[in-house]
């Protein structure tokens, strides 16, 4: 285990949190909360979206990514989770930082569920208004 080095980086998006490791060298195996990242994720397009930091770095298949994640739902986690690895990545080798900003990968999703208000159905939602 001496010559294999592990990056760390946690990654957010809604109310989903996620740390991820990163294990250079690997074989590709993607662990998330100890499953397989596609029995766990099991969308097509939430997998694509989680790995996308590993195909602009061009480096799939070449570590082991175990990363545990909690709160939200599955969008949201694999929205975490995206973050986590390009930011692991990044600290992993600092040359790839650029090709995933210009991705976007490295920039936080600020976006955010609006509070549900009083005297109303929901946050936006209204109550029909009756002149008479």
């Amino acid at each position: 285990m001496s010559d294999k080095k592990v990056f760390i980086a946690t990654g957010r998006r809604k109310n989903a949190v996620a740390r991820v490791r990163i294990i250079v060298p690997g074989n590709g195996k993607r662990i998330i909360n100890g499953k397989e990242l596609k029995i766990y994720l099991q969308r097509e397009d939430l997998i694509l979206h989680a790995l996308k930091p590993l195909e602009v770095a061009k480096v799939n298949g070449k570590m082991d990514i175990l990363c545990r994640t909690e709160g939200g739902g599955i969008t949201g986690q694999a929205g975490a989770i995206r973050l986590g690895i390009a930011r692991a990545l990044a600290s992993y080798d600092e040359s790839l930082k650029k090709a995933l900003k210009d991705q976007g990968l490295l920039t936080r999703d600020p976006r955010m569920v609006e509070r549900k208000k009083y005297g109303q159905p929901k946050a936006r939602k209204r109550y029909q208004y009756s002149k008479r």
